[in-house]
This record gives C-alpha cells, structure tokens and sequence, in this order.
C-alpha cells in the first residue's frame, strides 16, 4: 500500500509540474510582459500568376506604440500616428515593390526587420 501511494504522489506532482510549465508558456503568450513591444509577421503569397504580400503589426506590450514607420523597401514607406496595446492591422505593400524585407521602427527604441516568409503551399489549393 506505501509503495503505491508514493507512486500516485510522483505521478500528481509530475503532472502539477507539467501544468505550471504549460500555464507559464500560455500566460506569455497573452499577458503583456513589457511596456513597449511589437509582433511582425511580413507574408508573401505566390500565386501562377501574381504575388501578394501582406504584413501584420500587432502591438503586444502594454502601452500605446506611436510615431510607427513601416518601411517596405524600394523607397516605399508609411507612417502610423498609434497603436494601442493589442490592437493589429494588416497592410499591403505598393504592388511594384519587390517585397524583400519590412522595416518597423517606433518611439521607445522599437526597430524590428525581417524578410518576408512564404505561405506553405497544400494540395488542392490555388498557386499550388
């Protein structure tokens, strides 16, 4: 009998463990961890015949990020007043631009660049 209720004792307390690892990774997730910070995810979808590109901005900290500039490259630009906490949009580059890169700089030291990443392709789906 001792040896099965240390058992069931190992078993709870892994599966508790397990739990507050999981719950803490998730809380990051949708709890703001820092005042000012930002997700950008710049997306390319290759069609046959056309490309289209798409960025998304999310504001993920806790405070408003202002004065964004979003710079697609190839000289084009755009200017954001605010975002506030939370708040995403998505924006779609001029369609002559090459789409090879975005640039996200905001007040607060916010400056973030990445290479757009393409869409996975699936069978039966169009461009695929």
């Amino acid at each position: 009998m001792k040896q099965y209720t240390i058992l069931i004792i190992i078993i709870v307390s892994a599966a508790a463990a397990t739990a507050i690892v999981f719950g803490m990774d998730v809380a990051k997730l949708s709890v703001p961890t820092q005042n000012y910070d930002i997700f950008v995810d710049p997306l390319i979808d290759k069609q046959n015949l056309f490309e289209v590109g798409r960025v998304t901005i999310q504001n993920t900290g806790s405070k408003p990020l202002t004065n964004i500039h979003v710079n697609f490259g190839d000289g084009d630009t755009l200017d954001l007043k605010i975002l506030e906490p939370g708040d995403k949009i998505l924006l779609s580059p001029p369609s002559e631009n090459s789409m090879q890169f975005v640039q996200v700089t905001a007040d607060n030291d916010i400056f973030v660049s990445k290479a757009y990443r393409e869409m996975p392709k699936m069978v039966g789906m169009m461009g695929s």
